[in-house]
């Protein structure tokens, strides 16, 4: 029994001690600036919402702060060129009504700043 309670105060503890960072909203003009955090406090996506649905520049960072990906969407549809980022290459994907259009592969050589 003594060994219950303990495994349920160190489950609770945790519980109350694991913090998970609120998303922040805040209006500029006509749209809902949207950024989400990692539980290290950096910045996982940055966004904007227009009558509930995404709209505009949208960024996604990884934990430590690079770039992992940035793109467009149009009244919730992917849109244009989307950029996607990892240690090897930079892929460039094209969209076209919500599908994917094109794809190109760069390496990591010809890789343009993530900044």
């Amino acid at each position: 029994m003594k060994k219950y309670m303990i495994m349920s105060a160190l489950i609770l503890s945790g519980v109350i001690f694991a913090q998970e960072i609120e998303p922040k909203y805040e209006i500029e003009g006509n749209l809902i600036k949207a950024t989400s955090f990692y539980e290290n406090g950096q910045i996982k996506q940055v966004g904007f919402y227009k009558d509930g649905k995404v709209q505009g520049k949208w960024i996604s960072f990884s934990e430590v702060g690079e770039k992992l990906a940035q793109g467009e969407y149009n009244n919730g549809v992917k849109t244009g060129k989307w950029f996607f980022w990892n240690q090897n290459t930079l892929s460039e994907v094209d969209y076209s009504d919500n599908r994917v259009a094109e794809v190109k592969k760069w390496a990591k050589e010809s890789l343009v700043q993530r900044n």
